[in-house]
């Protein structure tokens, strides 16, 4: 939906954009289209969107032959996505309370949204708690955000929701989008990544309890940020075997060397069960 069209639309339904919900609504046609061409949608496919909004990548899901599953915050949005032809399904709820289980009848499916920046992570948390469900989800989502997610370790923007991530799915970065892009316009660049969920069924609820607490302290080495579950002494242990540093922080862990390192801290207290 370009500008000149989104504008009556707004009037015409008595709405506008809601800062407190981020709606910044798309208004390039080759921006939706990329996105949608980036997600892989095939006739047939069975596509859960979040946030449609106004409904201009609905819209293109539907020409492709796709089953959509929408959920849409706004009443006023979720209403008037009735107005397009094919088969969808609208859920006026809010995403963080939407009963995922619904899905299972529709699995797998293929996720497309341009999320709302300001609880993107509470989101991304529970698209990777459902991961199972998904075989990708193509997301747009503030670039800041999509360079933590593909970040590398031993840098800045490597952290515990990286490797959360990344411990379900491999992510590709496929293209930025500029703010003009939008109405109204943001004050950062997007990035639209793709999510392939490569390891669904992983479980890794309880050594992300242990990331999350080392991040909590990234400037401290990880014996004594860890210190309050294991001792400093089983820490360094742990790290040694998996050829790192007694002295390493957070940040200088990948993925692998995280379960390694987690696997080694479990060890002791297995043998002394």
């Amino acid at each position: 939906m370009i500008l000149s069209e989104l504008i009556p639309f707004l009037e015409r339904i008595g709405a506008s954009p809601r800062k407190s919900l981020s709606q910044n609504f798309l208004i390039d046609p080759n921006v939706v289209k990329k996105i949608v061409a980036a997600a892989d949608i095939q006739p047939g496919d069975r596509v859960f969107e979040i946030g449609p909004g106004p409904g201009a990548l609905t819209q293109e899901l539907l020409k492709q032959g796709a089953t959509v599953i929408a959920v849409e915050k706004d009443p006023l949005f979720a209403r008037e996505l009735s107005r397009f032809e094919g088969p969808l399904h609208i859920f006026p709820v809010d995403i963080l309370e939407f009963p995922w289980e619904t899905l299972k009848a529709h699995a797998p499916l293929k996720g497309v949204a341009n999320l709302p920046y300001h609880i993107t992570a509470p989101i991304l948390e529970k698209i990777c708690e459902h991961a199972p469900l998904f075989s990708s989800f193509t997301l747009m989502i503030q670039k800041e955000v999509a360079d933590r997610l593909a970040a590398q370790p031993h840098t800045k923007e490597f952290g515990s929701l990286t490797l959360f991530v990344q411990f379900f799915a491999q992510i590709t970065k496929t293209f930025r989008v500029s703010p003009g892009c939008f109405y109204p316009r943001p004050n950062v660049d997007s990035t639209v990544l793709r999510l392939d969920f490569c390891n669904a069924e992983r479980e890794g609820k309880e050594m992300f309890a242990v990331i999350r607490r080392a991040f909590q302290q990234r400037r401290k080495m990880l014996r004594s940020s860890l210190q309050s579950l294991f001792p400093p002494v089983q820490v360094e242990a742990a790290l040694r075997t998996i050829g790192v540093s007694p002295e390493a922080r957070p940040e200088a862990l990948s993925l692998e060397q995280w379960i390694g390192f987690y696997e080694r801290l479990l060890k002791p207290l297995l043998h002394s069960e």
